[in-house]
């Protein structure tokens, strides 16, 4: 199952992006023999200042045709990591070839793209800068991958 990491704005270098760049690359690593990945980033960029309205179709058009979408919304679901481990199983188990995160930009997702979302997804309750959001995210994709590969990385 491939993955694509939807998100408003763009990285420059500088240490989110080797952040994020590492972890996919780890993730695409240890997922191959999963199932999982390859894992890419897509960036779109609003440059008419449309705030979500702008932003949705942007998005709409990053995502796969028939990908699953999961929303990073701070109402979304909390998992533990273990638990998003078995998610993300749960999700490529269903058969679907690709699934999109989407990562909203500074006043988050467009309202009517969040409803057609077939999951969202937590950080917890605090509102994240969305350029951090995709450094934890590609964690925690990496880290899904180790535990279902069943590597030492989580230690929990």
């Amino acid at each position: 199952m491939r993955v694509h990491i939807c998100a408003v704005g763009r990285l420059r270098s500088g240490p989110e992006r080797a952040l994020i760049d590492d972890y996919l690359a780890r993730f695409d690593r240890t997922g191959r023999g999963l199932g999982l990945g390859p894992a890419k980033l897509v960036e779109v960029e609003d440059r008419k200042g449309g705030g979500m309205a702008g932003e949705g179709p942007l998005l709409r058009r990053a995502i796969p045709a028939g990908a699953l979408v999961c929303c990073l919304d701070e109402r979304g679901e909390s998992f533990s990591s273990p638990g998003f481990a078995d998610r993300l199983a749960q999700w490529r188990d269903q058969g679907r070839q690709d699934l999109a995160f989407v990562i909203g930009g500074a006043d988050g997702i467009d309202p009517a793209l969040r409803s057609e979302a077939d999951a969202a997804l937590s950080f917890g309750a605090m509102v994240w800068p969305h350029m951090l959001a995709r450094v934890m995210l590609g964690e925690q994709l990496y880290r899904a991958a180790s535990i279902l590969a069943g590597l030492p990385y989580h230690r929990a």
